[in-house]
């Protein structure tokens, strides 16, 4: 099974990038779904998240106050670092779980989808690593719009990840989200069409959703 993993800043596009491989026939395990449902209702996550940060970080209906949390947490390097240190473990357990069930049922082509796959340490597992690349203004106008966030609670959630140039360093592949969804489109393209190169026979195939 060819393991890949998608990483990009956050509003990147990376979920756009994401969606796309699934099309083309790839299994997809999503980091962020994972940490949501791991501090789910009635989950040890959840107990441990308000026994280190305080109840106060409960909603009415008893789901956690993800608003409050991410407020504190990107204003406190500590406090985040508090936090990784509660989920990070799980997540990288999970993934591991996901990724063994899909090679059990002879998935060929998995992506690990992560903001912070170098940080999460997931590379490892990864054949290949595509990282989703866009401008800061952009990045910053994307957040802001789409989390209706302040541009100092935005420039605080950037910050705390890694910068675009330190991904492009570790990362196999880049795909350049700065245009339009065509060109976006066209990025997908070529680099679905590097990955059929590189990894002839696992799965991935140059015509698959793509443009001849």
């Amino acid at each position: 099974m060819l393991v890949l993993g998608l990483t990009g800043g956050i509003a990147s596009g990376k979920s756009i990038v994401a969606a796309e491989f699934v099309r083309r026939g790839a299994r997809l395990i999503d980091a962020d779904r994972i940490a949501r449902a791991l501090v789910a209702i009635g989950t040890p996550g959840l107990a441990e998240v308000l026994a280190r940060f305080g109840s106060e970080m409960r909603l009415p209906d008893g789901n956690l106050d993800r608003v409050r949390l991410g407020a504190l947490v990107f204003a406190d390097a500590a406090a985040r670092a508090s936090l990784n240190g509660l989920l990070h473990p799980r997540i990288r357990e999970r993934i591991g779980q996901d990724l063994s069930e899909a090679s059990a049922q002879g998935v060929s082509l998995c992506v690990i989808d992560a903001a912070l796959l170098f940080e999460l340490g997931l590379d490892a597992a990864c054949d290949a690593v595509v990282a989703v690349d866009c401008d800061e203004d952009q990045q910053l106008r994307r957040l802001m719009a789409r989390n209706g966030l302040t541009r100092q609670a935005a420039q605080q959630r950037i910050a705390a990840q890694w910068t675009a140039e330190a991904r492009r360093a570790r990362a196999g592949l880049t795909l350049d989200n700065r245009g339009s969804l065509a060109e976006l489109d066209r990025e997908i393209d070529r680099v679905w069409r590097e990955m059929a190169r590189r990894f002839a026979g696992l799965g991935v195939t140059a015509v698959e959703g793509g443009t001849p």
